[in-house]
């Protein structure tokens, strides 16, 4: 993939995850662009379907599309970051992700976005204000 194309999808995420908001300055590993329709589908390496993704939220994503709604049991798309808004689908309960719509909630499921791991970091960033950044 081409660097410049790398860096809009960088610039454009403000060096965040584009699905656990986490930011790539508190992060072990370098963030990772992620095709939000898999080349495996058939998604292309343009803008327009790309995003940036922490190492956790790319490798639990994998080339998924959908996952299942925990509150309804039924089969509900992944969040596309480059479809809907983030707030749409996903609010904030402490540390904890809290899903909106089906979207969100199957997002948090397939995406681990609550393990533990990550719900301490986030509560240690959130005492110091220095996460979620809007």
């Amino acid at each position: 993939m081409e660097t410049a194309l790398q860096r809009a999808v960088r610039t454009r995420a403000k060096n965040r995850c584009e699905y656990c908001l986490f930011p790539e300055l508190f992060a072990e590993l370098p963030f990772h662009v992620d095709h939000v329709i898999s080349r495996q589908h058939g998604g292309p390496s343009e803008l327009d379907n790309l995003a940036l993704a922490c190492c956790f939220c790319n490798s639990y994503k994998g080339p998924n599309l959908s996952g299942v709604d925990a509150e309804s049991g039924q089969v509900a798309r992944l969040f596309n970051p480059r479809e809907s808004k983030w707030t749409e689908h996903f609010a904030w309960n402490g540390p904890w992700l809290v899903g909106r719509t089906p979207t969100g909630r199957a997002t948090i499921q397939a995406l681990r976005l609550n393990r533990a791991d990550a719900v301490a970091v986030r509560q240690l960033l959130m005492r110091d204000n220095v996460y979620p950044w809007s």
